[in-house]
């Protein structure tokens, strides 16, 4: 092997130069991205997939948005760089939608647009954390936020959820942490769909803000409610970073397009991380997604699709022997304990693609933890689909598995995992004023 070639396990090699990926590049692989990739490898193999792993809707943008961007294409106009935070008119829309959702007045200047939730993330990240800070975020929780903290060199605390705290975190729990510099939630959650109430907004805004430590909330699946509508944490605490997307409620995930709305003191800091990091947001996205806002009745009908197939589905899962299922009160998820039927998640996953076509989402990209007891099942897709496939949910194959997995331990039986299913999927594929409380902007952001 020569010094170019690369190493074992698919290691690289540091050959002569020493020219090696950085520490921060070595963050933990998202593992619903090789799901994906494993369906469409298998439905391009003339199988029909039972898509349950994907996180997007799979109806297309809302038919005014797509006008408006045909509009904008034919115009002729070059569709340059627009302001870093936004267009003016899409911001003001922005906030509009907080009127109309939460009767709350939001001033437009406060609303950063970014090129998807993704971005606002980090910059959030940026703007409120230096290096070294240390940030809570569930276990159970969405995956890229432990892996985004960890590249900008802040550690990500895991705080437990479970169903005695209804899948979110509490006072109490974050109590047991230490310092902590700043807490990420997300209402509904991925992957548990559980709510905060209006109460549990207030006690974590108000710990947040007892600690001058800045609370982050995820709110991109607002919209996206069965039992009672969201509320957003800018209700109760006003200095809250509150991050919205076009992608869930509004189908728009390839348009890239999300926002924050933040207290007035990090909006510059903002916009200068946005100009030199992002430039702009895609111009052509947001005047797609100006025109969306006003689409909501369209849109409900997606809302009550995925409510639909929630049933649906806890129905299946239930018949198969797996009761322990996470609140499902929004987003499009189901965060289902399938010990049941198999004690690797990983393992079940990649046998209920390979043996019956169905492609859901092993729990470790979730819960490092625990993950391996749990799976989370998409309700995206169409219902008819969830109730016509031939084999998934009919034939039994999904239902408990034989206990070859299992081997006596001195407490019992211990989890043995497969040589396939450590950590990966790769052998899976088939075919201004000082703020209230000390919540200062990041060094880091201080940029002129």
């Amino acid at each position: 092997m020569n010094d170019h070639e690369g190493g074992p396990a698919g290691e690289q090699s540091e050959g002569r130069s020493g020219r090696v990926p950085s520490r921060r590049s070595g963050v933990d692989p998202f593992h619903v991205m090789e799901v994906i990739r494993a369906a469409g490898e298998r439905a391009a193999a003339g199988h029909e997939v039972l898509h349950l792993e994907v996180g997007q809707p799979s109806s297309g943008l809302p038919p005014a948005a797509a006008a408006a961007a045909r509009a904008a294409l034919d115009s002729g106009d070059p569709l340059g760089y627009t302001d870093a935070n936004g267009i003016g008119a899409l911001r003001s829309g922005i906030a509009r939608l907080y009127r109309d959702r939460h009767d709350l007045e939001i001033d437009p200047s406060r609303v950063t647009v970014t090129t998807g939730a993704s971005a606002a993330c980090v910059l959030a990240f940026l703007a409120c954390f230096d290096a070294g800070r240390r940030v809570a975020v569930t276990e159970p929780g969405y995956p890229c936020y432990r892996q985004m903290l960890s590249a900008l060199g802040v550690e990500a605390v895991p705080v437990r959820v479970d169903e005695q705290t209804r899948f979110q975190p509490t006072p109490d729990r974050l109590d047991e942490l230490g310092e902590i510099h700043g807490l990420v939630v997300a209402s509904p959650s991925n992957p548990t769909g559980s709510l905060l109430t209006l109460d549990e907004l207030a006690g974590l805004g108000a710990w947040c803000g007892d600690r001058g430590a800045w609370l982050i909330a995820d709110e991109i699946y607002h919209g996206i409610t069965f039992d009672r509508s969201a509320d957003t944490a800018l209700l109760t605490d006003p200095d809250a970073v509150v991050i919205g997307s076009f992608s869930k409620y509004f189908s728009m995930t390839g348009w890239r397009l999300g926002w924050m709305v933040t207290p007035s003191r990090l909006v510059r800091p903002l916009e200068l991380l946005a100009q030199n990091l992002m430039i702009s947001p895609p111009t052509i996205s947001q005047i797609a997604g100006l025109a969306a806002l006003d689409d909501h009745e369209r849109l409900d009908v997606h809302v009550r699709r995925y409510a639909a197939n929630r049933d649906v589905l806890a129905g299946a899962l239930r018949d198969m022997g797996v009761t322990r299922i996470a609140p499902a009160e929004g987003a499009f998820y189901i965060w289902a304990d399938t010990s049941a039927l198999s004690p690797d998640s990983v393992e079940l996953c990649r046998e209920w693609l390979a043996e019956l076509s169905v492609a859901a989402t092993p729990g470790i990209d979730f819960d490092p933890q625990h993950g391996h007891d749990w799976v989370r099942f998409s309700l995206a897709g169409s219902t008819e689909t969830c109730r016509r496939h031939p084999d998934a949910w009919s034939n039994g194959r999904l239902r408990r598995r034989d206990r070859r997995g299992w081997r006596a331990g001195c407490c019992g039986a211990t989890r043995r995992r497969s040589a396939a299913s450590p950590r990966r999927w790769a052998g899976l594929r088939c075919g201004p004023p000082g703020p209230r409380h000390g919540s200062l902007p990041s060094r880091r952001a201080g940029r002129r």
